[in-house]
């Protein structure tokens, strides 16, 4: 089976680059040790995070060993790749924090089992980052950098075409992962780095190093970083970023999320995102309506049931299916709904314009693409298609739940996929 690892690379669209692919083929045709390097910038990562994640899940599926760092020291230092600025610096005790819950997301695409030959392994470069004695540092690694070389760096060379302020702390965050990597050779023989397209510079220049240093051969791997059919950044929505942290980003909306996915985007999701074979994949590659919907279902419980686990999956499912299929859904759903608001009888004497309540509800970014919208005809309250722009929402248009007393909503629909719950309150 390890000899599948590159092929089922290429196959699922995990690969941008690499340093080798022959002499990689060959590393991998034994069990070897890879690792990816995750900053604490946050207690969460975001979906952007996913595929860095799913490669290395893979990689240790096919039989070798994953190493997962952390980087409590490179967080204080700051990473500038594709940032328009200089990061905000964290406390040490906010770095701890961070760390100790993405602990927690890796722990569900990785297994950290011991009793395993390949198990993953975490570890922290704050460990040896914070031992570092400057002058001896400077002398030993620092001489082996060329400055010309590291102005060349894409991050680099972005921030100052821009004009934009790069501290020197920043400067040398490329010098830093650099030494990681020879340090997780020294320590765990660790022969190929992972990353994300933008850490390609920072990972050749690692090899560097290690070429120089220890006349060690060792590789790098580079995923694309994702975007939409539409061109936008995977993990980013009209709210904010798309968290694998259900208390930063509820499981509903994480599901729907997935569930909204452009139709161009499905088959793309699927081999990135799940586990689902690349040939069965391929036999959906000429779906499309009802059939394209149940695969974009698909999508959505196989990521979410990998993230947050397959009973929150099947609940939030149950969830968006009860909403878009009836009016009359049950107490409970009432109950966990996230996408709901609650308006007072009161605010409905004069009543409540249709687009102001789609913006309220996030299903509308503005009144002018609620009015096109409503145009359009997508737009259902409790089933019924509004056709008025400027409609006024009145109590009479809200329904009398048969289990809860004394309870009234209405239920907005927007297009196929997208809900809001109001509930009417005294």
């Amino acid at each position: 089976m390890l000899k599948d690892f590159y092929d089922s690379v290429i196959a699922r669209g995990f690969l941008h680059q690499s340093t080798d692919e022959e002499s990689i083929r060959e590393l991998l045709s034994k069990k070897t040790t890879g690792y990816i390097g995750f900053d604490c910038t946050s207690n969460s990562l975001h979906v952007g995070s996913l595929l860095p994640l799913m490669l290395m899940r893979l990689f240790q599926k096919c039989g070798h060993k994953p190493i997962i760092l952390v980087g409590g020291g490179t967080t204080l230092i700051g990473d500038p790749s594709g940032k328009d600025e200089t990061r905000r610096i964290l406390s040490k005790k906010d770095i701890g924090e961070n760390k100790e819950n993405l602990k927690q997301i890796f722990k569900k695409f990785l297994s950290f089992e011991s009793s395993k030959d390949n198990c993953a392994e975490l570890v922290d470069n704050y460990e040896w980052l914070n031992k570092l004695e400057l002058i001896s540092f400077l002398r030993e690694i620092g001489s082996k950098f060329s400055i010309n070389k590291m102005l060349g760096l894409e991050s680099i060379k972005q921030r100052l075409n821009r004009e934009q302020h790069l501290s020197f702390l920043e400067f040398n965050y490329s010098i830093f992962q650099a030494y990681d990597f020879m340090v997780l050779n020294e320590k765990h023989k660790c022969m190929i780095q992972f990353g994300g397209s933008d850490q390609w510079g920072n990972i050749v220049s690692g090899i560097d190093l290690i070429k120089k240093e220890k006349n060690c051969q060792v590789y790098g791997l580079t995923s694309p970083l994702i975007t939409t059919s539409s061109g936008k950044k995977m993990g980013k929505t009209n709210d904010g970023a798309v968290w694998l942290n259900e208390q930063m980003f509820s499981v509903s909306d994480f599901w729907q999320y997935w569930r909204n996915t452009a139709d161009e985007d499905v088959l793309r999701f699927l081999k990135l995102f799940t586990e689902i074979d690349v040939d069965e994949i391929e036999e959906f590659k000429n779906y499309k309506g009802s059939e394209l919907n149940e695969l974009k279902i698909l999508l959505a419980n196989e990521v979410t049931s990998l993230c947050h686990g397959k009973e929150k999956s099947n609940e939030a499912e149950k969830v968006a299916k009860s909403i878009l299929n009836s009016p009359n859904i049950g107490a409970n759903i009432i109950d966990t709904c996230n996408q709901k608001i609650s308006i007072k009888l009161s605010k409905l004497i004069k009543g409540i314009n249709i687009k102001e309540l789609l913006v309220e509800l996030q299903l509308s970014q503005s009144n002018g693409q609620a009015k096109r919208l409503i145009e359009q005809g997508a737009v259902k309250i409790n089933q019924d298609v509004i056709e008025e722009k400027d409609l006024l929402i009145s109590k009479e248009d809200f329904i009398k739940h048969p289990e809860k007393n004394n309870y009234f909503y209405l239920i907005v629909y927007v297009g196929k996929k997208k809900y809001g719950l109001v509930e009417l309150v005294p």
